[in-house]
């Protein structure tokens, strides 16, 4: 929250995201993986896949004030932690079709939280 919506709008390239876009593409995932988090516990394979830069793109991220962005992740996040403190271990070897590849509803869990933390570094030191 302390860095200024000049400096989260800023673009490296007109190719690459701002940081803003990060933190919005961090929300799209969040989105994506709250279906997996739920539909993963009851399911039979879910397949759950989605276009990270049209999301992001339609999401209009760029456009919209960096705190909103910033309290609506947080929100977010705090929500999935509820959902995943509370999923029955006997159900983290469910598994949910991702792209081509069958994974554990355990492995997307530990993978959300690599995932996240790889994009909030990129925030960070960009």
């Amino acid at each position: 929250m302390a860095i200024n919506e000049i400096e989260m709008s800023e673009k490296q390239l007109p190719t690459k995201w701002s940081k803003k876009e990060i933190l919005g593409h961090l929300i799209d995932s969040a989105t994506n993986n709250h279906q997996r988090f739920v539909r993963g516990q009851f399911e039979t394979n879910p397949e759950i896949t989605y276009d990270q830069n049209k999301w992001n793109e339609f999401g209009f991220y760029q456009e919209i004030d960096s705190q909103q962005i910033i309290k609506f992740w947080t929100i977010y996040n705090s929500q999935l932690v509820e959902i995943i403190k509370r999923i029955a271990t006997d159900r983290l070897n469910n598994q949910i079709k991702v792209g081509d590849h069958l994974v554990t509803l355990g492995f997307l869990i530990v993978d959300y939280v690599a995932h996240l933390e790889h994009h909030l570094k990129q925030i960070i030191d960009y």
